[in-house]
């Protein structure tokens, strides 16, 4: 589904991403993996066209997209939940999540069925400031608002980073539903490798701009957890 060969993306002067190659098959979760600082947000800014300069191939279902912009990108099925969910806190539930919509190659400008099947809460709120939801629920509308562009692809960069602890387990949940249920890939940034060997079929383990493994993920071992993750 999606191949990147030798990429490299930079900041400015900064030289973040070095000879990136990686295949992320569909429909499956892939987890990419590492310690903070190691590029992982780059990996995912430079997918969608942030970054300031990138070379290299990036390549989704056959097309290759890495000249695309950012807008076209997301057309072509890719979405993008970034660290932090980056909602407008004064646009309510509702316009939060037909902003997604705009990424649509159909031109629906409609909230899809999926969201009101996922998301009662959002539902039952569309008039509700997005900015008075709790990190949980906006969690959900950062999500929410991923779906609504009708994705292939779906990157998340941390989903359960400053949620409740009684709520992670159902952002967890819903990341699994959403692959196993809705036939969304999934590529995820995520810390916690118990949720990552139980939810990933596939991994990816960065250090220093560079991906230094990858592959099923059984073959995830401790050895390379202690090297590259464990401080």
């Amino acid at each position: 589904m999606l191949n990147l060969a030798h990429l490299d993306s930079f900041y400015g002067r900064s030289h973040i991403l070095h000879s990136v190659s990686l295949s992320v098959p569909h429909p499956f979760i892939t987890v990419v993996l590492g310690r903070n600082g190691t590029g992982k947000t780059t990996l995912f800014n430079t997918l969608m066209g942030l970054t300031d300069r990138a070379s290299g191939k990036i390549e989704f279902f056959g097309e290759e997209i890495s000249e695309k912009r950012s807008h076209q990108r997301a057309r072509a099925g890719i979405a993008y939940v970034p660290q932090g969910r980056e909602i407008i806190p004064d646009f309510s539930v509702k316009e939060n999540i037909l902003m997604g919509t705009y990424a649509r190659s159909d031109g629906r400008t409609k909230i899809p069925d999926v969201v009101g099947d996922l998301f009662p809460y959002l539902m039952e709120n569309l008039n509700r400031p997005g900015g008075l939801l709790s990190g949980g629920q906006q969690q959900q509308l950062a999500i929410a608002r991923a779906l609504a562009s009708d994705p292939k692809l779906l990157l998340m960069d941390e989903p359960t980073e400053g949620i409740q602890p009684n709520i992670v387990a159902e952002i967890e949940h819903l990341i699994v539903k959403l692959n196993s249920e809705a036939g969304i890939s999934i590529l995820l940034v995520e810390q916690n490798v118990e949720f990552a060997r139980r939810a990933g079929q596939f991994f990816a383990m960065m250090e220093k701009g560079r991906v230094v493994a990858s592959g099923k993920m059984e073959t995830l071992s401790d050895d390379l957890i202690h090297r590259h993750l464990v401080i």
